[in-house]
């Protein structure tokens, strides 16, 4: 990741019809963490609405829950990426149980790879 982990948080958040993946500055002052998170986010949800979640799989292993169900289903996943006041966060949403479930299982599979520098609510 091109921001620092030790200045940052990560927040994932499972909800009814997918998750919210955040990622928030430690220090709201911290301009250049903000605008590498806000890149590094913008970048990942372009690829992973075409299917490509190659970043994730270098860092957290290639067989992380629900990612395989991503995906092959990318095109029934809507990702949506908005900027925070200290940070960036991506949105997946969908209307198929099964993918809520890997969304669900992807986050949280996440959350216990990144340790200390995440959380599961805001």
């Amino acid at each position: 990741m091109p921001f620092d982990l030790e200045q940052t948080t990560h927040i994932f958040e499972v909800i009814d019809n997918g998750g919210l993946q955040q990622v928030i500055a430690d220090n709201p002052d911290a301009v250049e963490q903000i605008a590498l998170i806000r890149e590094h986010l913008a970048e990942e949800a372009e690829r992973f609405a075409v299917g490509d979640f190659h970043d994730p799989e270098i860092i957290h292993g290639e067989h992380m829950a629900g990612m395989h169900e991503l995906v092959i289903n990318a095109d029934k996943i809507n990702i949506e990426y908005s900027e925070l006041p200290n940070g960036a966060q991506i949105l997946y949403t969908t209307k198929h149980a099964e993918l809520i479930t890997a969304i669900h299982q992807w986050l949280e599979a996440q959350l216990a790879d990144h340790g200390d520098h995440a959380t599961d609510h805001r």
